[in-house]
């Protein structure tokens, strides 16, 4: 898997042996030049079954072998990607538009993060002692005082289904926990940036992880991850991607009684209050134009901002917007880069173009940004004035486009529009009064929220109410995802 990535063939990791896609081969398209970078292999249901069956065939032995050597592995996985980050961060960019300021601040260091956070977690002791418990005589069995300790057993196979956004990233997130508590996976990473994760299966191999205990299946049609959710030889799903297709996955997941971690789609609502930074409150909610071009689940896309101070923070938003310069993700000087593909352009420039026919003001339009001659870009569009029955308001644009509501009463006003979603992902609250914040949080519906500020705490558990998804990770919550719990009880 070495050498000049124009001259490199990819192919699938099954059960330790590298393997051609069964059905050819698909191109992978840069989002910012329209070039094809190379090619991934095109697996099909076969392909996916044959790699549920080689991490079945090897679960037994992997879950014997002790703690410390899955940390010893994860720690050397850790190393190694870190090593090789001058490769794989042109690989990423290029497959995703991430820009070089994102790319080389998260793309790959955040994965060696999380690498290196489980290999301290395969040494943790998460079972949980309980009390005695004194039970009396009955016809099952004696009494006496009966004791109980409660274990956290691995899953099984996991497949992982990770997003186009931060390929890389959510994948450690998912495969570290994953087999730091004992599973083996099978990786499926989304069909337009593949290539990053196939190096990835290359890198476990090279560092000793054993035959089978690590896979990964590529595909650009949906007979992959379908072949995957089917699968008898598949224990758990855990999936970051759009809420359609984690209610499909659950739907069809439930014929085989799948576990399932599903992080979904997110419409992050930022509340402003009357008494806010308004500085302070303008550069979270910049946060959506200026990383990753808005396509990120947690971003603060729905403004619900007090009437009082309304008209200054769309003035500092329309003054924000002409300084994110928008380029070739490889320039240091960009800010905004491509999304991911030339559907999701139009779909991004759909949803604006409804905004407005709805009644919304477009203060900033970035739609086809002047200067670009080519690449799938959008640029920090801002839409003013929106009601929360608009379109554009209550569905997840995954772009770089701020919608904004007044409100005119008090907090729970401002708290009445945010729970007026079908999403409960990532919710924000701007106040200088902390305990007024911390009130309006205890009342959003949303997984996580955030005060006066867009920085995440990555030992929180992570996960969303409603159409969010189902499960939490992140931290010691994501040893608890990858496990079962398994109560043991004997005569004391």
């Amino acid at each position: 898997m070495s050498g000049e990535r124009a001259m490199q063939t990819y192919e699938l990791l099954i059960g330790g042996d590298w393997t051609p896609g069964s059905g050819g081969a698909y191109g992978v398209v840069n989002p910012a030049t329209e070039q094809v970078i190379n090619e991934a292999p095109e697996a099909t249901a076969a392909d996916a079954e044959a790699a549920a069956q080689a991490a079945r065939d090897a679960l037994p032995a992997w879950k014997r072998t002790s703690p410390e050597e899955r940390a010893n592995l994860l720690h050397a996985l850790a190393e190694e990607t870190r090593k090789r980050t001058e490769s794989l961060l042109p690989l990423i960019m290029a497959e995703t538009g991430a820009t070089l300021k994102v790319g080389s601040a998260l793309q790959v260091p955040q994965a060696v993060a999380r690498f290196e956070r489980y290999a301290k977690g395969a040494l943790q002791d998460i079972s949980v002692p309980l009390p005695p418990s004194i039970m009396p005589s009955t016809p099952l069995a004696p009494g006496g005082v009966i004791g109980g300790h409660v274990l956290r057993q691995p899953v099984g196979v996991v497949a992982c289904i990770s997003p186009y956004n931060f390929p890389l990233v959510n994948m450690a997130g998912k495969v570290g926990p994953a087999l730091a508590t004992g599973n083996t996976v099978v990786m499926k990473p989304a069909p337009q940036d593949p290539l990053a994760i196939i190096e990835l299966a290359e890198i476990c191999q090279s560092v000793g992880f054993p035959p089978g205990v690590v896979n990964v299946v590529t595909g650009s049609k949906p007979e992959v991850g379908e072949a995957l959710v089917d699968s008898k030889n598949v224990d758990m799903i855990s999936f970051t991607g759009s809420t359609g297709v984690g209610v499909r996955i659950y739907e069809a997941g439930g014929k085989t009684m799948k576990r399932l971690l599903l992080e979904l789609g997110g419409k992050g609502a930022c509340i402003v209050c009357d008494d806010a930074d308004l500085q302070q409150a303008i550069m979270g909610l910049v946060s959506v134009w200026g990383f990753h071009s808005g396509q990120i689940c947690t971003a603060p896309t729905r403004a619900i901002v007090h009437r009082s101070i309304y008209d200054q923070l769309v003035g500092g938003l329309r003054a924000a917007a002409p300084s994110l310069t928008i380029g070739p993700p490889e320039s240091e000087d960009t800010v905004v880069g491509p999304v991911i593909s030339a559907a999701h352009r139009d779909r991004v420039e759909h949803y604006i173009e409804l905004g407005e026919k709805e009644g919304g003001d477009l203060v900033v339009d970035g739609r086809r940004p002047d200067g670009v001659e080519r690449g799938y870009y959008v640029g920090p569009t801002l839409l003013t004035n929106c009601r929360n029955d608009m379109t554009a308001v209550r569905e997840e644009i995954f772009g770089p486009v701020i919608v904004v509501v007044p409100f005119d009463d008090d907090d729970d006003e401002a708290v009445a529009i945010a729970n007026d979603s079908d999403f409960g992902l990532y919710d924000y609250v701007f106040s200088q009064d902390t305990g007024r914040a911390f009130g309006i949080a205890r009342q959003l519906g949303a997984g996580h929220v955030g005060i006066n500020t867009a920085q995440r705490n990555h030992e929180a558990p992570f996960g969303g109410f409603k159409m969010s998804g189902v499960g939490r990770d992140g931290g010691d919550f994501g040893l608890y995802a990858y496990t079962e719990i398994q109560s043991i009880i004997w005569p004391g």
